[in-house]
């Protein structure tokens, strides 16, 4: 079997970061000193790392990023409230392994948006599935899933992110088809995965804006259940950039 063969077939095999490395050694003559141990190694690295790059970008993509955010690039100088501290070691994504939520309030143009995204976008490179949306496009697209019957394909693809990050709750008050949609994520979700949820009204007034109290109470009840809070303040960072 030749060599051109054996590329071949590491691509019919879905070997391609193999089959890229190996036929760079051949045509560019790159890995001539390497032993046939390191070899080896060389082809299965590539191979893993084509595969993490592909797969990573799949979950940047599903994950509807509006921003390209960074942990690396948040700003801890402006006066706003935030804890570099706290907020580093929610970077290190220990809450995803337990499950927990994080919510983020504060006035509009203040970066909760940036913060929740950042995290997201960390929790993609570590290969978490992510779905980012408003919190109102969400729910108008699971009572059309309703309508159109679609919903249980909806909320299989709510199930398998790791971390849901719902931006800009109770911004649109809900309605009774509304507060049951919500439930049924929560409840989806709830000790299963993580919800990340930014909002500019505080969470003392969440209850009085979901409405109904019984459904409220359960809903917040498994929202609010340990989850971190980060609570911004002061004047909108917009204006430091229009300045």
């Amino acid at each position: 079997m030749d060599q051109q063969q054996t590329i071949e077939r590491m691509k019919s095999m879905r070997l391609a970061g193999m089959a890229q490395a190996h036929y760079a050694h051949l045509h560019e003559q790159l890995y001539q000193g390497y032993t046939l141990d390191q070899y080896v190694d060389l082809l299965v690295e590539q191979e893993w790392e084509h595969r993490y790059n592909k797969k990573m970008g799949a979950l940047l993509k599903n994950a509807h990023f509006r921003m390209q955010a960074s942990v690396a690039n948040i700003d801890y100088t402006a006066q706003r409230g935030l804890d570099r501290n706290a907020f580093e070691r929610l970077a290190s994504l220990h809450f995803l392994d337990k499950n927990q939520n994080i919510i983020i309030t504060g006035p509009t143009g203040i970066g909760k948006s940036y913060l929740a995204q950042a995290l997201g976008r960390k929790a993609c490179l570590e290969l978490h599935p992510c779905l980012c949306c408003s919190t109102a496009r969400l729910l108008d697209d699971i009572q059309l899933a309703r309508i159109q019957g679609t919903y249980r394909k909806l909320i299989n693809s709510i199930q398998k992110a790791k971390l849901l990050i719902l931006e800009d709750f109770g911004l649109i008050p809900f309605d009774q088809n509304g507060r049951q949609a919500l439930m049924d994520i929560v409840e989806f979700k709830y000790g299963q995965s993580s919800l990340i949820i930014t909002s500019q009204i505080p969470v003392a007034t969440w209850h009085q804006a979901i409405g109904e109290g019984t459904i409220a109470d359960a809903i917040l009840d498994r929202i609010i259940h340990s989850s971190h809070r980060i609570t911004l303040q002061g004047e909108s960072l917009r204006k430091n950039i229009n300045n």
